[in-house]
């Protein structure tokens, strides 16, 4: 078997990492480094999300939402309820852990029940569901999405108007996902049982932790707190944590913020994205997403523009659609893949289909919505 350097396995499971690494350096070409370079960072996104990421890695490292998940599941006897509470519990945990730690969470819980109950022939749809509820579970909330987390900070936006401008695409979702799912046959189904038992010391110091993450997401205490006791804590109960967390994920923020600031001194293309957002910045989000990510097209655009309820939407529903429009999208057809190795075109027609049909019904409600 052929084995692969490290630096190729890297840049294989980082692809987004290295092209914003890439595009930071291309741009640094026709900006040189200079002293506004430091103005460039938002630097309490970057403590907020590695803060969240931190002590959800923990949780789940005592398994702490797996028997949450595994509980609820219980509850439900046949392929559809089972299917529509594997769905559920992703589309809640992404509003409170984010949607790539809900997915990394919860997918794995949803291979089991299928592959423990043999029905496998669900699987495809129901990870392409839980995919979408992760991606639009998220936008609710200003931590529920990393791009929501840096456009929540750097227009300052108050948080019951951030809901206020998610709530409208957040219910049109969550009735189609619900719709979706409904299609599922009601055939019976059972889960193995797995005691699992938690450190009741542990859960309650994360827990306290979680809510001090979530107290500084919204503004409740400085940010620098959560990067003192968060790493504090984690250094005594938990160091796997704080080596497990998405580092690669923190460092592309870092290269997109160097991108996104010496695009935005670059007169020609400052002059072209100032135009196209101006004639309709929500499209032009949506759009942006299918070929470069939400995430760096809320950093890109977020130059651009002081239409922020527009630009958050946009940069929300547009991470359905292609596969590579939200990173999330990434871990679930890794995960897919990694069960079904001989299924990747038939996961990507499915997730294809079901994508791009939440995507034309949002942007198509939005339009009316937002302008």
């Amino acid at each position: 078997m052929e084995r692969r350097s490290p630096l190729l396995n890297f840049v294989r499971n980082n692809t987004v990492t290295v092209i914003a690494f890439t595009a930071a350096v291309i741009t640094s070409f026709f900006v040189p480094p200079d002293r506004e370079y430091a103005g460039y960072f938002d630097f309490k996104t970057l403590t907020c999300l590695f803060c969240v990421l931190a002590i959800v890695g923990a949780l789940r490292n005592i398994r702490f939402f797996s028997m949450l998940a595994r509980s609820i599941v219980k509850r439900f006897g046949n392929a559809r309820l089972c299917t529509l509470a594997l769905v559920y519990i992703t589309f809640i945990g992404s509003m409170l852990i984010a949607n790539d730690m809900a997915l990394l969470t919860f997918l794995p819980l949803g291979y089991f029940v299928l592959a423990a109950s043999h029905k496998e022939k669900h699987m495809a749809f129901t990870f392409v569901m839980q995919n979408i509820a992760a991606n639009l579970g998220g936008m609710l909330t200003p931590f529920g999405n990393p791009q929501n987390l840096y456009l929540y900070s750097k227009f300052d936006i108050p948080t019951g108007e951030f809901m206020r401008i998610m709530a409208p695409p957040f219910a049109v979702a969550i009735t189609l996902i619900t719709v979706c799912c409904l299609f599922v046959k009601p055939e019976p189904i059972s889960v193995p049982d797995e005691p699992i038992k938690l450190d009741p010391v542990k859960t309650s110091v994360y827990l306290a932790a979680f809510a001090l993450s979530i107290v500084i997401v919204f503004r409740g205490i400085p940010y620098w707190i959560g990067l003192i006791v968060i790493p504090a804590v984690l250094l005594i109960f938990d160091r796997k944590a704080l080596l497990g967390v998405d580092y690669p994920l923190l460092f592309t923020f870092v290269f997109f913020f160097i991108f996104a600031g010496n695009m935005s001194r670059i007169p020609a293309v400052s002059r072209l994205f100032s135009g196209l957002l101006d004639k309709n910045t929500l499209l032009v989000s949506v759009l942006s997403c299918q070929v470069i990510s939400n995430v760096p097209s809320a950093i890109l655009l977020s130059q651009f523009t002081a239409n922020y309820p527009a630009l958050l939407v946009g940069v929300n529903i547009g991470g359905t659609g292609t596969l590579i429009a939200s990173l999330a999208s990434l871990i679930t057809f890794r995960e897919y893949c990694y069960h079904n190795p001989d299924k990747k075109l038939y996961y990507i027609g499915v997730f294809s289909g079901f994508n791009f049909g939440f995507l034309a019904l949002l942007t198509l409600f939005m339009l009316f919505v937002v302008r």
